[in-house]
């Protein structure tokens, strides 16, 4: 299975940023990088009166969109699908699969914290949770990074989640 590692925190924490900034840094490292959004509501992701969007509305369960350089994929799904799924079902010839949000899966997490915006961190009640990227100073049983320091947090993913499910996988 793919290594997967979960940028979590609360609306507006920087997850999206981090996760822009963490994604060259994987590719200079020579890693080929996934990513899955988690949304809690609906969301479109079609145009009403496009083709696409005509098909889904006829009532096709899945729709595919296809061209010479991008393939999307418009399905029902029965429930929420966990990460392992997605994973499995979509994802193909990745090193490492960079979620945001899916903060009650099982697999580790990064929590991004900013003070501005929230009181207290998520960080207590996260499972699995091995690192807090924050603009302030944190006391707590992780390493605590800047967001800046994209290279650390890049390492703790690479010798925690990367390294540790090939160790595991042979």
């Amino acid at each position: 299975m793919i290594p997967i590692i979960s940028i979590v925190g609360r609306s507006n924490s920087g997850k999206t940023t981090l996760i822009e900034r963490l994604i060259p840094e994987f590719i200079k490292r020579g890693y080929r990088v996934a990513t899955i959004k988690h949304h809690g509501k609906d969301f479109p992701i079609d145009h009403e009166g496009k083709d696409s969007w005509r098909h889904k509305e006829a009532g096709a369960q899945t729709v595919i969109i296809s061209s010479p350089h991008k393939v999307a994929l418009i399905e029902d799904t029965s429930h929420d699908l966990s990460l392992d799924e997605l994973a499995t079902r979509f994802i193909r010839g990745a090193d490492i699969i960079i979620a945001e949000g899916f903060k009650r899966d099982k697999h580790p997490k990064i929590e991004v914290f900013r003070k501005e915006g929230h009181p207290l961190p998520l960080a207590p009640e996260l499972e699995n949770l091995i690192a807090v990227v924050s603009d302030v100073a944190l006391s707590l049983d992780v390493p605590c990074l800047s967001p800046n320091d994209i290279r650390g947090i890049a390492d703790i993913i690479e010798g925690r989640v990367i390294s540790t499910q090939k160790r595991d996988a042979h």
